[in-house]
């Protein structure tokens, strides 16, 4: 909260006369005169009191639903033109409403509403998913950049606080997918969903 002080002038031997008149049964006369006629002018305080604003989140920042799903596709157009990330991406396999749910889990991650956990799944799944295709570090790089360029793709804001954030997501993101690349890797059940701040990840 922040705290407005407003003041109004009072006191010394002008003060001391109006205190006396006001509360002729506090002290008596001569005493209340030498306390009040000795400190400095007194001032009255009113206090008003504003909400603090509160910071959006990068999910309100970067524009709602539609900059999601927006990223979500520009992001698979640049990975299906990487030569590396081409195949995992082209997949005939692919679910037919791929970006709509990336767009919805990357949505809630940042702050927006829980559409991919109430009907797509939770983040076990989404793990289970990725899980033992071996090292793909060198994917993970690549998935980065492309995920980087689709942020300015996509016209979402350019602010550096904001771009940072994301980029540190997706950075986390990657090494989370790669925690169970190795072969025969076993995804725990009951993983909860991330959420990414401005100030990272969020603890549960």
């Amino acid at each position: 909260m922040r705290v407005e002080v407003e003041r109004s002038a009072g006191g010394g031997a002008k003060g001391a006369a109006a205190f006396r008149q006001a509360h002729p049964d506090v002290l008596p006369g001569l005493l209340v005169d030498r306390l009040l006629a000795a400190r400095k002018p007194w001032r009255s305080t009113r206090v008003r009191c504003h909400a603090r604003l509160v910071r959006p989140s990068l999910f309100e920042f970067a524009g709602g639903e539609p900059a999601f799903l927006a990223l979500a596709a520009a992001h698979h157009a640049r990975c299906l033109q990487d030569p590396e990330l081409n195949h995992p991406f082209s997949h005939p396999d692919q679910h037919p409403q791929h970006l709509e749910r990336l767009a919805a889990y990357w949505a809630e991650v940042m702050g927006g509403p829980h559409r991919y956990s109430s009907s797509c799944g939770d983040q076990s799944g989404l793990q289970h998913m990725h899980a033992g295709n071996s090292d793909l570090s060198d994917l993970g790089r690549r998935f980065v950049a492309c995920f980087d360029q689709a942020v300015d793709g996509a016209g979402l804001p350019d602010d550096p606080e904001f771009r940072a954030a994301l980029h540190a997501y997706m950075q986390w993101a990657v090494s989370d997918i790669l925690a169970y690349s190795a072969v025969g890797a076993t995804v725990p059940a009951g993983l909860a969903m991330p959420h990414w701040s401005w100030d990272g990840l969020q603890s549960a």
